[in-house]
């Protein structure tokens, strides 16, 4: 609590003065603590974790409740068709700063890649749409933002009030002052835009500084988006989604059934679906979107809905893919003098590779040891012989 404690001891008088100007301009709610709900909640935190009673009641004195965070929760992106969201992130500075980010972190992302197994474009697509590459971190102080939801909305209080306690502890483990973490309206913060549960549960210090930072560090949010998904049933390269057709009328139950993979992949077509590019899944869920010409249907597989455990929307985890695909065509793409035509094909067969649990070392169109040596290991495993050219590598890989 060292951090709460220095707060504490600022000046009150520019403080008092300071918050009543900004309830003035922003609408503030009145102090936290003039909640019931938020007396009783001190009293608990004091007893099950060993906070201070009066120091933590002298913080949600200083703290206020935000009336428009309320406002904000009930109009989500995720509530427009599918047309429309997703030209909110598969948009031209969105793809080539992905790219712009893959090179400059080439060799941390490649890493979580050999760790977890989580495709590099998605962690930095993932990346793109929750922060634009850390650039929009939020700017809604988290204390309030959380409070707010967890005493004045009673849809998710609960959720809330959980996403609370946790706030305050990893305050209290990180150093931080509870007073000046902002993030999302919804209490998201740092880089990767984690939750207190998640940052607590699944963060990790990925460059070995001995912290773990994910407000300001983007080799830990890079790691802990790996670790993330990876936790949460991703598998290493499998297909995270795929356009799909359908005939009939039996594929409606399957559509019903929502977007957790259910339906072994051999029996889709039993059902009158049919992917239109190749899959290596084992079972999908069929999903129909709101495309501007008519409904789109898709087939979302087990990294699909691991994505969809980061936001539980198929709308984020479908832009979230696309977004990956067109950073990962920038990023290889053969633009000089940034990288060659014989760069770029390397980097298409470390990529596939490194999908096919061949481990060629970073993901950068340079051919050193480890990428012959993961070569060299796949040759042998399928069968293509020594000095087979660049182009039958990748037709052989990529089946």
């Amino acid at each position: 609590m060292a951090g709460l404690r220095r707060r504490l001891t600022r000046c009150t008088v520019v403080a008092a003065a300071f918050w009543g100007c900004l309830c003035q301009a922003e609408d503030l709610g009145p102090p936290l603590i003039e909640r019931p709900q938020a007396q009783a909640f001190v009293a608990d935190m004091s007893s099950r974790h060993d906070f201070n009673q009066a120091e933590l009641a002298a913080l949600f004195t200083q703290a206020r409740l935000r009336p428009s965070v309320i406002e904000r929760i009930t109009r989500p992106a995720e509530g427009k068709p599918w047309y429309e969201y997703r030209e909110i992130f598969l948009v031209e500075r969105r793809i080539s700063g992905g790219a712009a980010f893959w090179r400059d972190h080439a060799q941390a992302l490649a890493r979580a890649e050999a760790t977890y197994g989580v495709s590099a474009e998605v962690i930095v697509a993932i990346l793109g749409v929750e922060t634009f590459y850390g650039q929009y971190r939020g700017k809604d102080p988290v204390l309030e933002s959380v409070a707010t939801l967890a005493f004045d909305y009673p849809k998710r209080a609960d959720f809330f009030r959980s996403e609370l306690e946790q706030f305050l502890l990893l305050t209290r483990e990180q150093g931080y002052d509870p007073l000046e973490v902002k993030g999302s309206y919804a209490g998201a913060m740092g880089w990767p835009q984690f939750i207190s549960s998640s940052y607590r549960s699944y963060a990790v210090d990925f460059d070995g500084d001995g912290r773990t930072d994910l407000l300001n560090n983007p080799t830990d949010a890079i790691g802990s988006i790996g670790n993330y998904l990876s936790r949460h049933g991703w598998k290493r390269g499998e297909t995270v989604a795929a356009p799909a057709r359908v005939q009939g009328s039996g594929y409606g139950p399957l559509v019903e059934q929502g977007m957790k993979p259910r339906t072994p992949v051999g029996q889709l077509s039993a059902a009158g679906v049919y992917a239109t590019t190749p899959v290596r899944a084992q079972q999908a869920a069929v999903l129909r979107m709101e495309g501007e010409r008519g409904a789109e249907y898709w087939l979302g597989f087990d990294n699909f809905y691991a994505i969809t455990r980061y936001n539980h929307s198929p709308l984020y985890a479908l832009a979230a893919y696309q977004l990956s695909a067109e950073i990962r065509d920038r990023y290889l793409a053969p633009v000089k003098p940034l990288i060659s035509v014989d760069q770029a094909q390397t980097a298409k067969l470390q990529r596939l590779l490194l999908d096919r649990g061949y481990d060629p070392g970073p993901v950068d169109g340079r051919s050193g040891p480890m990428t012959e040596a993961a070569l060299a290991r796949f040759r042998a495993d399928s069968g293509v012989p020594d000095g087979s050219g660049t182009k039958r590598l990748l037709l052989a890989l990529a089946q």
